[in-house]
């Protein structure tokens, strides 16, 4: 894992130029406040872990192949087999839309937030209504779904998008759709080749809670830290993170004081 300190400027109380959150640090709000009040008032992100070059790889292969029907005004065979009513969007702003660090982008006046996000790919129906889709790969057995407690993120992930969307004013459906890729682990062995079968998931999103969390975000960056982290969504669950600094702070507090180390508690 890795550590950095971001060279954007920090976030001052009661500043009047227009602060940028990313789609993600919306995302790290609502996991916990102090994480994210550490990183947009002090530079202090979270240790992150290796990129996903897989992943990426074949994020950049399915936008080149969506692309090819975008160019021929023709809906992707996958979309045929899922009776989608739709074929991939031309838009001049796509290929900005798509770049991680401009995305789709408002800003949010009541708080003067700019919010913004990268999005995969938009299809659009003959009716002008306009559908947020998202990319994601994984390798497991069984049929890829969006049951995980985890994946409630990628959820997130999608109605942030398809706010942004709407900002945009186009004519956003609450209905997004995962293209989901799922590495093969059935076959005899790997020669050089992996194989995917790839599902395509329908989401009913709501973007309802966003507003009220994006101002409690701008609450949070103009007040103190807050305390050691529980999740907005469900404050039952605290925060690893903050956990494991508080742990390994009361290791080395007792470490140099002469205290013998003592079981920790893990919760």
């Amino acid at each position: 894992m890795t550590y950095k300190r971001w060279r954007s400027p920090p976030y001052k109380p009661g500043q009047t130029a227009p602060f940028k959150i990313s789609r993600s640090k919306i995302d790290l709000f609502v996991q916990c406040p102090r994480c994210f009040w550490l990183d947009g008032r002090l530079k202090i992100s979270r240790p992150g872990g290796p990129p996903f070059q897989l992943n990426k790889a074949i994020d950049e292969l399915l936008k080149k192949e969506f692309d090819s029907f975008r160019l021929k005004g023709k809906p992707h065979p996958w979309m045929v087999e899922h009776k989608i009513q739709a074929v991939p969007m031309q838009h001049d702003d796509l290929d900005k839309w798509r770049q991680n660090f401009t995305g789709v982008a408002t800003l949010h006046q009541p708080t003067n937030l700019l919010i913004y996000g990268a999005i995969d790919d938009l299809w659009i129906d003959n009716k002008g209504q306009v559908y947020v889709v998202d990319y994601k790969a994984t390798a497991k057995a069984g049929e890829v779904n969006l049951d995980a407690e985890w994946q409630k993120m990628y959820k997130r992930q999608m109605e942030i998008y398809q706010w942004l969307v709407r900002q945009n004013n186009l004519n956003v459906s609450d209905t997004g759709y995962f293209v989901y890729s799922n590495g093969r682990l059935d076959s005899d062995g790997f020669y050089n080749k992996l194989e995917f079968h790839t599902k395509i998931i329908s989401y009913q999103g709501s973007d309802k809670w966003l507003e009220p969390t994006i101002k409690k975000m701008k609450d949070c960056l103009e007040g103190e830290m807050p305390a050691i982290g529980k999740q907005v969504m469900d404050p039952s669950k605290p925060c690893e993170f903050c956990t494991y600094a508080k742990a390994r702070t009361e290791l080395t507090l007792n470490h140099i004081n002469g205290k013998r180390p003592t079981k920790l508690k893990t919760k």
